[in-house]
Order: structure tokens, then sequence, then C-alpha cells
């Protein structure tokens, strides 16, 4: 508490002043964390001052805010004061904004232009070097070509901004990162997932075999209602993050936010393994009408850098397909919405692919709807956005090539697969431990 409030006395958060007559005084509290090392040791006791921004009132102090003095730390002489805040607080409504304001607003006199394609984003090109920096409200990511750079932009950063230089990125957000000695990055989130079974009681329980099997279907009368849903909502959507390094369950995943009865979907410490290599390859499908409830399809694609899957979705579509073709050329849409934002941001970053990303699709009538205009006209009742992949494909932007379909990796997102296939298709996903 002490090093916290010695923090913010340096950093000029406020001045005491009498309190002042018809002004909304914002009490405020401490929050205290246990921060903890990877393998689960402490790393240090974290107390954090935060303004209650619950009882701010819009339009009557949002511009102008007071917090009293927490208790333990009262003015010796005037310990009838109040905080008058002239910096933003924890816990204030204005604060995640006048933060961002302040530290984006800053970041262009060091040379950094914004990402057209991510606001989180920042990059900066110095001849033939480039420094790049994301950040997610206080922590941030500084990376380059050039080691002597990002030590410059994190001494610049320093100089103005109370910051702390963690080295080397190993934990960020849930994300674990390790360095492989043949120079490829490995990505899990096995402390998150050791948390999230504890949450859920089963740290005990065995794992399955696949998340879904195949033909698997679930109506939304069966089963036995919660009377409280909300432990249920919280591990969906806990399992939902889960996803960002384990696609092969994002499917079970997308399905489970159906029911309000717990679906166990396997949760094996497996991870990605990113190379560097740069071609742009697709895999995209949907199983059509899966949905016994709704009727409606799910689109899933693969976004495939090299060898190494960036991004990828498990989602029901918002309206229902009156054909597998019209189901198909939606979920083509949606993954060439996905590919035009990756090379937005590859622009960003001054990389250009020497060749068209490659769309896979194992529709014949789909990609000949994105191909052919005479074709085009037979699906002239979907919304505009649905055409999207179509006039891409016109242009030259993306090219699309047809996939068998026992070579559809991403059937893992759109339906339950048997062990064998399901196996096959995590390798195809690079999900393992690191080698």
């Amino acid at each position: 508490m002490q090093v916290e409030f010695d923090a913010l006395i340096v950093q000029g958060i406020w001045v005491l002043v009498p309190p002042p007559p018809n002004k909304n005084i914002v009490g405020s509290k401490w929050i205290y964390k246990v921060k903890k090392n990877l393998d689960g040791s402490v790393s240090r006791y974290k107390a954090r001052l935060v303004a209650q921004g619950f009882s701010q009132e819009q339009g009557l102090d949002y511009d102008e805010t007071f917090s009293h003095v927490p208790q333990g730390f009262e003015d010796a002489i005037h310990s009838s004061h109040v905080c008058k805040l002239l910096k933003s607080l924890y816990g204030l409504k204005q604060a995640p904004r006048a933060w961002n304001a302040k530290f984006t607003s800053y970041l262009p006199t060091l040379g950094f232009t914004l990402s057209h394609s991510d606001p989180s984003l920042f990059v900066k090109h110095t001849g033939t070097d480039i420094v790049l920096l994301l950040f997610y409200v206080d922590d941030i990511i500084v990376t380059g070509s050039s080691s002597t750079l990002v030590q410059s932009v994190i001494t610049d950063l320093g100089e103005v901004f109370d910051m702390k230089d963690m080295g080397k990125l190993t934990y960020f957000l849930g994300l674990e990162i390790s360095y492989l000695s043949n120079g490829d990055i490995f990505v899990n989130q096995a402390k998150y997932l050791r948390d999230l079974l504890k949450k859920a009681t089963m740290v005990e329980c065995k794992p399955c075999s696949t998340p879904a099997k195949p033909h698997q279907q679930f109506l939304r009368d069966e089963g036995v209602s919660l009377q409280d849903p909300t432990t249920y909502r919280s591990l969906v959507g806990a399992l939902q993050y889960l996803t960002f390094t384990r696609p092969d369950i994002a499917y079970a995943v997308n399905f489970s936010n159906v029911f309000s009865d717990i679906s166990r979907v396997p949760l094996i410490m497996v991870s990605l393994t990113l190379q560097s290599d740069m071609q742009l390859l697709v895999y995209n499908d949907s199983d059509w009408a899966g949905d016994p409830n709704t009727r409606r399809s799910t689109t899933g694609y693969v976004v495939y850098l090299g060898n190494n899957p960036i991004s990828w979705q498990s989602k029901k579509q918002t309206s229902v397909s009156r054909s597998s073709t019209e189901a198909e050329y939606k979920a083509l849409a949606h993954s060439a919405f996905e590919v035009s934002w990756i090379l937005q941001i590859l622009k960003d970053m001054h990389f250009f692919l020497a060749a068209p990303p490659l769309l896979h699709c194992d529709n014949l009538s789909a990609l000949s709807l994105s191909s052919n205009p005479v074709f085009h006209s037979r699906i002239k009742h979907l919304d505009t956005d649905f055409h999207f992949a179509h006039e891409r494909v016109q242009r030259g932007d993306i090219h699309v090539q047809y996939v068998p379909t026992q070579e559809q990796v991403v059937d893992v997102l759109t339906r339950g697969l048997h062990r064998p296939v399901f196996l096959q298709h995590c390798s195809n996903l690079k999900l393992g431990p690191p080698d």
C-alpha cells in the first residue's frame, strides 16, 4: 500500500483541498491482488488505490472528480480535506479513456503511426527497420527488427510514463510464450487452463478423446435447466478465451452456448507452435443446417501464415441458408472478410505477399458463385455483404481453389468428429507439445 501511495504522490495525482460545497464526493478503496509466476509461486503482493466510479454522475463530475483520502493515509494537518484529482485514477469512468488518449497521443512524437486495422497496434518505420507496439489497457508489447530501436522506444516511454520493463515476453493476458531452440515460438494457456479446471471442479476428471462426436445433436428442451446459469455462462466465456490457442475445441465451445447444462469438452495440454513463413492460405467450410434447434449453419475457417494457423473461427450463421451452396458461400465471404483484415495488418507493417491469398473450399457450387458472374444471380436474395468474396475474386485480390472433403482441415470447427479424424486435424492445426 505504501509503495502504491508513494507512486501516486510522485506522479502528482491529487492535491489536498477542503471538501467543496455542492460537489459529488467520490469514494475510494484499496484492491489487493497476489501476482503469481507461471509455476504458481508468489511474484509480489500488489495493492492498488481505486476510485469508486459507480458513484459518479454523468454531466456532474465526469470532468472534475474528487476522492476521499483512504483510511490509514490521512494527512496529519488536514485530516478533513479531500483529494482533488489532477490526473485520472483507476476506477473512474473516464480513466481508461483518459489513459488511452494520453498514451496514444504521445506515440506519434516517437514516430509511430496507428494501424488502420487495429486501434491497439502502432507501427514505426526507420529505414528498413520496423518497431511494433501493441497495448491492452496498461499492458504493452514492443518488438521489432532492431533490438537497439526497441530499447530506444522503451527508454523514451520510461521517461514519460511510470513503466516497468518485464524483459522478454513470456506471459501476456493469460498467454504463455516460450522460445524454442529452432527459432519457433510456442504459445499456450497452461496456467489459465489449470485455473479454469479448478474453477469448474474438474481437476480430477478424465479427458475425452474428442470434444464432440459425429451426428451428436441436442435439443434445447433436453436435460435439466439450471436454477442459476451464472457459473455455466462464466465457464463458457472462459472456454471461449481458451480457443485463442485451442481451435480444436472451438466448435464444442460455440455449440455449448445454446444450452443451459454444462457440455464436457476435452482439456488437453496442447498449444500452437509458430514459425516464420509468409504465404497466406485459408480453409473454410460450413455445416449446413447443423443446428437442430434453429436449422442455422455453422461457419468455420482457418487462416494459415505459411504452416502456422494464425486466425480461426467457429460461429453460427446469423440466418438460415436455403441450400448447402448458400451456406458455403456465406462461409467463403466470412473468411474473405478475415483475409482482407489480415492483409491490411500486413500492409501496415510494410509487408506485401508475392501472391494473392488462396482460399480452399470443398463446395464446387460455392466456388462457381464466387468466380462466375453468370451464376451470381442465383443468390441475389443474399445480403450485399455476402457478395464481398465474389468481388474480391473478380478483382484478383484472392484466389479460390477446390479441396477434397477428406483434406478439409476446418471440419474440426464445424462438426463433431471421431477420434482418428479429430487427431489428424489437430495435427494439421499444429496442436501439440513443443518438440
